[in-house]
């Protein structure tokens, strides 16, 4: 979009929401691309620490990119904050408000929540069966609704957020999380014993959608990356995910040259990269960090591509 008349629409947007109302505002935002992001139906947006978002007001707009804010997604919970680790939960009330400000005007999809999930190795009654694995994801995902119970999240499915994250000692004592380790309790760090099956991780995947699913309206997703996926799962039928929304931190760069046109960043050949059998063209392919995630540091934040026209 020209300058000019980017300029041109957010002053006809402001003065409709001062001089006609909320309703007028509502009208004039109807039918707008998400001011260059494309194609229709895909916003920017950020997630995790709090972001300065631009704008004094709605429309509130994207950093450094200028477009429309189109979305937050926060931490709602953390495993290790769940046991009394002493971690800590990323959560911003000021991006999650400007969020929901826009979406209330038809801008974007407001705010969206993700669970920094545990593996059976951090399960502080691990026996190594699926069983309690299971009941693992269970217990997370209870605490999960318990936590968005306090939120106003907007955003329909909620994202199991399964990483291994090194060392990262503000969000987790564990540097795989207990994927891949079993540890010698919770909060130690110590490793007892190394190799999970797949099959046992899987089970607190299926313990906490299960659940999830079954004592909410939310539906569960999961945030990861192709090659920390398949060291977790493998490649086997445990690591498939043909029914599961996804939202994925590759590929990612640090640059914020090019921007995301679907899910490519223009002009270049660096894409979205899916998991679990997935792929970009599939209906549950609904987010890619594209920046700030991943180890990379673009100045502002982590940054997504967001497809709402996928939203369930």
């Amino acid at each position: 979009m020209a300058a000019k008349d980017h300029l041109t629409r957010r002053f006809a947007l402001r003065a409709g929401a001062a001089v006609l109302g909320a309703g007028a505002l509502v009208a004039l935002t109807a039918g707008l691309a998400s001011a260059g992001d494309t194609p229709p139906g895909f916003w920017y947006g950020t997630d995790s620490s709090t972001t300065a978002v631009g704008g004094h007001g709605i429309p509130y707009t994207e950093p450094a990119l200028g477009t429309w804010y189109g979305g937050y997604i926060g931490m709602v919970g953390n495993w290790a904050h769940f046991e009394g680790c002493g971690k800590i939960v990323v959560w911003s009330s000021a991006n999650s408000a400007q969020a929901n400000a826009n979406v209330s005007h038809s801008i974007g999809i407001g705010t969206g929540a993700y669970w920094f999930m545990g593996g059976p190795g951090v399960d502080p009654h691990y026996n190594g069966s699926a069983g309690e694995a299971y009941s693992w994801g269970e217990q997370q995902a209870a605490r999960t609704l318990s936590d968005i119970g306090s939120l106003h999240i907007t955003y329909p499915v909620v994202f199991m957020d399964i990483e291994i994250p090194g060392n990262a000692p503000n969000y987790t004592p564990a540097d795989d999380n207990g994927w891949n380790t079993v540890y010698t309790s919770s909060c130690s760090g110590r490793v007892r014993s190394s190799g999970i099956p797949a099959a046992v991780d899987r089970a607190v995947v299926n313990g906490y959608t299960a659940y999830l699913t079954g004592h909410s309206h939310y539906k569960a997703g999961v945030y990861s990356a192709p090659d920390i996926w398949a060291s977790i799962f493998g490649t086997g039928s445990a690591s498939l995910i043909p029914n599961t929304y996804e939202w994925t931190y590759e590929s990612f760069t640090s640059s914020l040259a090019h921007r995301p046109a679907g899910w490519c960043l223009s002009g270049t050949s660096v894409c979205a990269r899916f998991f679990g059998g997935q792929t970009s063209g599939s209906k549950y392919a609904l987010m890619w960090q594209w920046s700030g995630g991943g180890g990379s540091f673009n100045g502002y934040g982590d940054f997504d591509q967001i497809d709402a026209s996928r939203t369930p």
